[in-house]
């Protein structure tokens, strides 16, 4: 952290760190940091009118000029009438946000090195991957803590989360809390907006595991060149100098990565010899360090063999889908650096049974498959309605079987099984991806709802308008209130088919113009299934 100027005396004595000029109390330093929507530099008046002790900016604000009275002051040029608070110290750095993060790790005691710390990055993967990890170590008998989408778990203890990354303050809060809890290990997803914002500076990481990269969130680094930048930084300038890398190499960007960290000043220091020894690859072509061969997908799970330094492990998973074979050879690597042992590897991976919102079974009874699913980006979406079209294929190949083997004895007609879809795009988000999404449901889907996600300060109607540009068929309609698009799905689905909810998995909200209302995918599915079906 470089300090630029320091204006008033520093001996002073720190209470606490806050960041939101609102929650300063009498003896806390200020941290002043640019956010998406507000600048903290504008609200620094406020925080030392509430007691700060010191102050830490790095935009020019004036001088940070005073007229003393006493213990009394006045603050960048305004009336020297007096007020109640001390004088606080004015810190330029060249960065606050990594002054936070600085300050922070600092306050809580470097709580990192106390820990062992798995961070994973990607656009999609990143908490099902997270709570294999959790579960595999806990199957090795350690007490892992887990920071992710959805909350935040020391222990038995969980948080509610409002970032898949924290904030700098809070992330080292948590790691703190896992410490003085007696947590080993640590699970934590680490978004792009947090490596950008420098979130999780200053922490140690002994693994970082990259899931994949596709679009998402141009909205914020407006080039998937930057998206991609952000996310090395986990790699590059984060990952302990004996930590390792666990990369996707299936993914075009993994394999970039793993290139940039031969090639890379950093990554040859921490990569000694002509062996990538801190990196473990994974994948389903060969050529990785970790490899899935003889997948058997169905709707009762995951079957297949890991192929890892020349022995044959079979894994058996009650997740669904390719996908989730990437997520957890994500986790084998992992463990597999950690030095797991594979029955604990096995036995982690058996025991996870599913992620809130992800892929998430809805069955109360009815005669069709109801799913909900988190998928917010095409590639997700993609990735969902192909395992649910895998799904039916196995169906329809079990009906042929069955009939076979009863010698045609009972020529049951079935209508052909159908993928309903129902999803929206989310407000003040990359807009690029709407018509692109539109595009893949109207594409595998055989009926589809465009409906609302959470349009935030925008207008349903304009992003539906965005969204339906890319569609390629006509078999789809248009449904504004998403609880309303939910329950005309249910109505549609008839026997085999398959209804996919996407976008909102675990939340519990809709966010419109500024305010969330509480909504669940999840229950009002249930709802609408109830009333069709009376149970």
């Amino acid at each position: 952290m470089e300090i630029k100027e320091i204006t008033g005396g520093t001996d002073v004595e720190i209470a606490e760190i806050a960041y939101d000029s609102r929650k300063v109390k009498a003896g806390d330093v200020f941290v002043a940091v640019k956010g998406e929507h507000v600048d903290g530099h504008d609200f620094i008046k406020d925080a030392a009118g509430r007691g700060a002790c010191a102050v830490v900016y790095d935009s020019p604000i004036h001088s940070p000029r005073r007229v003393a009275r006493g213990d009394r002051f006045t603050l960048l040029g305004e009336s020297p009438e007096a007020t109640d608070s001390p004088i606080p110290v004015f810190i330029r750095v060249s960065d606050s946000r990594k002054a936070l993060a600085y300050l922070s790790n600092n306050f809580y005691e470097r709580p990192s090195g106390k820990l062992t710390v798995i961070g994973v990055t990607g656009t999609n993967g990143k908490t099902t991957a997270a709570y294999l990890i959790k579960s595999i170590l806990e199957a090795w008998g350690k007490d892992a803590g887990l920071i992710g989408t959805i909350n935040y778990l020391v222990k038995d203890r969980h948080y509610d989360a409002p970032h898949t990354t924290p904030e700098a303050l809070e992330f080292q809060a948590a790691l703190n809390e896992m410490v003085s809890a007696g947590c080993s290990h640590v699970v934590t997803e680490v978004s792009s907006h947090a490596l950008a914002q420098k979130r999780v500076d200053y922490t140690g990481f002994s693994v970082a595991v990259f899931t994949n990269l596709t679009r998402d969130h141009l909205d914020f680094h407006i080039t998937m060149e930057e998206y991609f930048r952000a996310k090395e930084r986990l790699f590059k300038e984060l990952l302990l100098k004996d930590g390792t890398s666990v990369i996707n190499f299936d993914d075009p960007y993994g394999r970039r990565l793993i290139s940039e960290l031969k090639t890379s000043q950093q990554g040859a220091a921490n990569l000694r010899g002509s062996k990538t020894e801190n990196v473990i690859t994974y994948g389903i072509e060969t050529g990785a360090d970790i490899v899935a061969v003889n997948i058997k997908n169905s709707f009762d799970g995951l079957l297949f063999d890991i192929n890892f330094n020349g022995s044959t492990y079979n894994i058996q998973s009650p997740l669904i889908g390719i996908y989730n074979v990437y997520n957890i050879l994500s986790a084998i690597g992992t463990a597999v650096s950690l030095n797991v042992p594979w029955d604990a590897i096995i036995s982690g991976i058996k025991n996870m049974v599913s992620v809130k919102g992800r892929f998430e079974k809805i069955n109360l009874g009815q005669d069709f498959l109801c799913i909900v699913d988190y998928a917010h980006t095409e590639d997700a979406l993609e990735r969902l309605i192909l395992t649910a079209k895998g799904i039916i294929k196995e169906q329809q190949s079990s009906r042929a079987a069955e009939q076979h083997y009863t010698n045609n004895a009972s020529r049951i007609t079935h209508h052909a099984s159908r993928i309903i879809t129902v999803f929206g795009c989310g407000g003040d988000r990359d807009r690029g991806k709407r018509p692109r999404m539109a595009a893949i449901a109207t594409k595998l889907s055989d009926y589809v709802l465009i409906t609302s996600d959470n349009p935030r300060s925008e207008e349903p109607m304009e992003i539906i308008r965005e969204v339906e540009k890319g569609a390629l068929r006509m078999n789809y309609t248009i449904e504004p209130d998403r609880e309303k698009a939910i329950q005309k799905a249910v109505e549609t689905a008839a026997e085999g088919d398959i209804l996919l909810i996407a976008g909102k998995g675990h939340e519990d909200y809709q966010e419109i113009k500024g305010i969330r209302h509480k909504f669940s995918d999840r229950e009002i599915a249930e709802k609408a299934i109830r009333r069709l079906w009376r149970f």
